[in-house]
C-alpha cells in the first residue's frame, strides 16, 4: 500500500483585532502568501485551492515577503528570527538565517536588487534592521523612533530610501546606502500602521489609526497631501498600489475599502464589508487586476472594481485550530476552536461557511444523521444543522458541557460531562448521570451497543440501549485514558484509542480483546480514528503529527504517512471513501490523501 497528497485546502491568515497583517504578492503575479501559526502560505492568485505551505519555522511567523526577483522569500517570527529560502524548487532550500531583532519582527522590505531586507517591528536596543541578504552584513541604522515599529518600506527607484511607521505615532525617513536617519514626520496623532512606497517611488503613503492616509514625497520625506479628510472613520491598517502607480487601496477598522486616484486624490470607489467586528479590515494586497482585501474574520474579499457593491470573490475557511471533521458524500465538514464550521467541495476545494448563528466557542466534534450535521460545542449546546439548506437550526442547551457526539438515524447521544444524552429525532429523550467524565462515545451498527470512553480513569464503559434507557454492562480496561473509540461499520471490531499511544481492537461477539492488535507505532497521544466504509482499514492520526493505517486482516500497520501536518499535531481523520483520508490539525489545514491498497 502506498499513499499521495492529493488536495491541500490552506489555513486563512492569522488575524487579530486593532493589528495589521501583511500580504505578499509574486512579482511575477502568479501567488500570494501570507503567514498563520509556525507556517508560511502561498497560494495562487487565479486558482486559491492551489496551495503549498512553508513550516520550516520553529516559532509562530509574523510575515513574509517575495523577493523583486522571485528566486527568494524572507519569512519572519515572533522571536526575531528571518529565513530566506528558495522559490525554485520544491525543497524550498534555505539560502540564510538571521536575528536582525531580539522582538517580534512585523514587517520587513527587500531592495529593488534583491540583496538587502530591512526588518522592523519588537526590540530591547532597536526597532529596526537593514542588512544584505546574503551575509547579514549591517547596511546602516534603523533609528530615531522610541516604540516598536508596525511597517517598513524600501524605496523602488533611486536614489535609495527606507520609510517606517511607529507606535509613537511618526513616520521617519532613511537616507542610503549605508541607511542613516534624516527626519521625522508627526502628521499622525495615533499608532502609524502602514507605509508603501508607490512603484516609481515618487511618493509614499502612511496609513495610521487616527483614520489618516498622508502622501510624502519619495526622495526627500516632506508631506505632499492626503487622501480625504480624513480618509476613513476609523484606523487604517494597510494600503497596496496598483501596479502603475495610478491608484491606491486603503482599508480600515470602519469595515470599509477604498480605492483612491493617485493623481487627483480622489475616492473612486468604496467598499463596506459588512456591520459585525469580524467585517473590520486589517490587511490588502493589489495584484496585477486583483485587490484582495482581508478581514478580522480572516476571509480574504476579491473586490469588484466594475461593481463595487460587494466583493466578486470570497475565500473562506479556517484560521484556528481545527477540533472537529466529518463528512457527507464529497463534502467535508470541519470545525475550529473559534466555533466556527465550514463545509469544504472534495471535488473543487470551494468552501462556505455555515448559514446564520452557529456556536460560541470551540467546536468539540461533529457527526453526520440522515439530514443533519449534529455539532457541540464548549459553549455547551448541540445544534442539528440540516444537510440540504447548511442553515444552523436553533441550539439546544445540553446539562454540562459535551466532549463528544455520535449519530445512528434519528438516535443521537452526547458525552457530555457529568452525563450521557440520548437524544431521538433532534430532541433531549433521556440522561444517564455518570461517576465518572465522558471524552467520547460511539453507537454500533445495531443501535443497541453504546461505549463511552473516560477522560479520568482508564476505561471503556460498555452500554446496552434499550429504546431510550441506557444499562451498563461492562468495563474495558486500558492502558491510558480514551481518546476515541469507533465501531467496524461491518459491525465486527471496536476500535480504541488511548493517551498512551495504543490503538486497541475488541471483537464481537463479547468485546474479546485482541491482544494482537494492540498498536503502538505512534509516538504520542492518539487523538482520533476512522474506519474506511468496506471495514478493511483503521486511521489514526496522532500529536506526533503522523497518520498510522492498520489492517485488521494482516494485524498489522500497513503504511504509515508521517509529518501528515509537518510541525502539527493530527486532531482528526475521517475516510471520504475507501481509498480517500481526509486529516485535519491545528495548523487549520485540510489535507486529503489518496490510499492506493
Amino acid at each position: 500500500m502506498s499513499y499521495s497528497l492529493k488536495s491541500l485546502y490552506a489555513s486563512l491568515p492569522k488575524t487579530e483585532r486593532g493589528k495589521p497583517i501583511v500580504i505578499g504578492g509574486d512579482p511575477k503575479g502568479k501567488n500570494f502568501l501570507y503567514v498563520n501559526g509556525s507556517s508560511v502560505i502561498i497560494r495562487n492568485i487565479e486558482n486559491p485551492a492551489v496551495a503549498e505551505i512553508y513550516t520550516e519555522h520553529a516559532n509562530p511567523t509574523t510575515v513574509a515577503k517575495y523577493s523583486p526577483s522571485g528566486f527568494y522569500i524572507a519569512s519572519a517570527d515572533n522571536v526575531g528570527r528571518l529565513r530566506i529560502w528558495d522559490t525554485t524548487q520544491k525543497e524550498h532550500i534555505l539560502k540564510s538565517e538571521f536575528t536582525p531583532l531580539s522582538g517580534a519582527i512585523r514587517d520587513l522590505a527587500w531592495s529593488a536588487d534583491s540583496q538587502k531586507i530591512v526588518a522592523v517591528g519588537e526590540g530591547r536596543e532597536k526597532f529596526g534592521h537593514v542588512f544584505s541578504f546574503d551575509s547579514g552584513n549591517s547596511v546602516g541604522e534603523i533609528m530615531g523612533q522610541s516604540k516598536a515599529l508596525n511597517s517598513v518600506d524600501y524605496r523602488p527607484t533611486r536614489p535609495f530610501r527606507i520609510a517606517t511607521a511607529s507606535e509613537d505615532n511618526t513616520v521617519a525617513f532613511f537616507a542610503g546606502p549605508p541607511f542613516k536617519f534624516q527626519s521625522t514626520s508627526n502628521e499622525h496623532s495615533r499608532f502609524v500602521n502602514a507605509i508603501r512606497y508607490a512603484p516609481d517611488g515618487s511618493i509614499f503613503v502612511s496609513g495610521g489609526a487616527d483614520g489618516r492616509a498622508v502622501i510624502f514625497n519619495g526622495e526627500n520625506g516632506e508631506k505632499a497631501g492626503e487622501f480625504g479628510n480624513p480618509a476613513h472613520k476609523g484606523g487604517i491598517y494597510a494600503v497596496a498600489f496598483s501596479n502603475n502607480g495610478q491608484h491606491i487601496v486603503t482599508v480600515s477598522g470602519d469595515k470599509t475599502a477604498k480605492i483612491w486616484e493617485v493623481a487627483t486624490k480622489q475616492l473612486l470607489h468604496e467598499y463596506v464589508m459588512g456591520t459585525a467586528v469580524e467585517d473590520m479590515l486589517v490587511g490588502c494586497l493589489w495584484q496585477g487586476e486583483n485587490v484582495l482585501v482581508v478581514s478580522v474574520s480572516g476571509h480574504i474579499s476579491y473586490l469588484d472594481r466594475q461593481h463595487p457593491g460587494k466583493p466578486w470573490k470570497v475565500l473562506k475557511g479556517h484560521n484556528k485550530p481545527i477540533t472537529a471533521l466529518a463528512v457527507n458524500g464529497h463534502t467535508i465538514f470541519t470545525g475550529s476552536s473559534d466555533g466556527v464550521i465550514c463545509h469544504w467541495d472534495s471535488n473543487n476545494g470551494s468552501c462556505d461557511t455555515l448559514a446564520g448563528k452557529g456556536h460560541s466557542n470551540q467546536v468539540q466534534e461533529l457527526a453526520v444523521s440522515d439530514s443533519a450535521l449534529i455539532s457541540v460545542a464548549m459553549d455547551d449546546t448541540i445544534i442539528f444543522t440540516p444537510l440540504a439548506s447548511k442553515q444552523y437550526s436553533n441550539s439546544i442547551k445540553l446539562p454540562s458541557q459535551p466532549r463528544g457526539v455520535a449519530a445512528s438515524g434519528n438516535l443521537v447521544i452526547a458525552a457530555c460531562m457529568n452525563e450521557v444524552v440520548v437524544m431521538r429525532d433532534g430532541r433531549i429523550a433521556a440522561s444517564l448521570k455518570v461517576g465518572y467524565e465522558p471524552q467520547c462515545v460511539a453507537i454500533g451498527t445495531s443501535g443497541h451497543d453504546v461505549v463511552v470512553g473516560s477522560s479520568k480513569e482508564n476505561t471503556v464503559h460498555v452500554y446496552r440501549l434499550d429504546v431510550n434507557n441506557l444499562t451498563e454492562t461492562s468495563t474495558l480496561s486500558l492502558s491510558g485514558t480514551a481518546t476515541d473509540v469507533k465501531y467496524s461499520p461491518d459491525g465486527r471490531y471496536l476500535a480504541v484509542a488511548d493517551t498512551n499511544r495504543k490503538v486497541s481492537l475488541y471483537a464481537f461477539p463479547g468485546y474479546q480483546p485482541l491482544i494482537t492488535m494492540e498498536w503502538s507505532n505512534h509516538t504520542a497521544r492518539v487523538s482520533s480514528l476512522s474506519w474506511s466504509q468496506n471495514s478493511r482499514f483503521l486511521a489514526s492520526g496522532s500529536l506526533d503529527t503522523n497518520v498510522i493505517i492498520w489492517s485488521p486482516e494482516t494485524k498489522a500497520k500497513i503504511v504509515e504517512i508521517k509529518g501528515a501536518h509537518p510541525m502539527s499535531p493530527v486532531t482528526r481523520v475521517q475516510w471520504l471513501d475507501n481509498n480517500t483520508l481526509v486529516t485535519v490539525a491545528r495548523d487549520c489545514c485540510v489535507r486529503t490523501f489518496a490510499i492506493n491498497a
